[in-house]
């Protein structure tokens, strides 16, 4: 399987509503590594890197969000997979 790496910012009604947690629940289902933080703007980013199928169904999760959440729009980058990260983190 090829390997892949994201970089995402989410936009909207993310933060107060258990966005990283429930990210970082659904990244680790998944088995996919990476991070996700708050930002100071009231955005959510994260970085996923993993098999290509698995980081694809972290961004079409990304894109709705844990129950209570409300996203306005997904920001996605494509980057060259490092396969630096070990499991899945939440940052500040």
């Amino acid at each position: 399987m090829p390997k892949t790496r994201v970089h995402i910012i989410v936009e909207g009604r993310v933060q107060g509503v258990w966005f990283r947690a429930a990210t970082q629940d659904e990244a680790r289902r998944l088995g996919v590594c990476g991070w996700v933080r708050n930002l100071p703007d009231g955005n959510v980013e994260a970085v996923f890197e993993g098999e290509e199928e698995r980081v694809n169904c972290m961004v079409r999760w990304c894109g709705q969000g844990p129950n209570g959440a409300r996203v306005d729009d997904l920001s996605v980058d494509c980057e060259d997979h490092k396969g630096e990260f070990n499991g899945f983190s939440i940052t500040f």
